[in-house]
């Protein structure tokens, strides 16, 4: 039959691909959210500052919560709770893509210091020069991105 040894090998083999499987799935989860190396969406911005204090603040880990197949980090428990109630209303727009680049069919990644809240709807853009030219036409860039974004959000 099978040695001791036989039995640790299957299980590393097993535990191995349980693993490639777990990381595999999470890519594929994060595809339509833009998130770190750690998979910490908006940079770690607490993304309901945006909307509470106008500003961009750090999330600490503490608070989290996952959305999306990413991890959004809040400053505080009472933001974390509000984020809780009513996730898509504070998550960025694009999955925390660049809004900019997404009216012209591209995902391109973002800086949380890069922001605008319109109507109601946080966007980022990846960085002063194009946040500069998103400004110019919002109403006109936001119009192209949703159109763009159902064909490019999984690519």
């Amino acid at each position: 039959m099978y040695s001791y040894s036989n039995y640790r090998l299957i299980a590393f083999v097993r535990l191995g691909l349980c693993a490639l499987l777990a990381s595999a799935s999470l890519a594929f989860a994060q595809k339509s959210t833009f998130a770190d190396a750690a998979g910490v969406a908006a940079g770690g911005a607490d993304v309901v500052v945006y909307f509470t204090m106008n500003k961009p603040v750090a999330g600490d880990a503490q608070f989290s919560e996952q959305h999306n197949g990413a991890t959004y980090r809040f400053a505080s428990a009472g933001n974390l709770a509000l984020f809780k109630s009513d996730p898509n209303k504070y998550a960025p727009q694009y999955g925390g893509y660049c809004a900019f680049a997404a009216a012209f069919g591209k995902k391109v990644s973002s800086d949380p210091g890069q922001w605008a809240v319109v109507d109601g709807k946080l966007y980022l853009n990846k960085n002063a020069d194009v946040s500069t030219k998103w400004k110019a036409d919002i109403p006109g860039f936001v119009a192209k991105a949703d159109g763009q974004w159902a064909q490019i959000k999984d690519n």
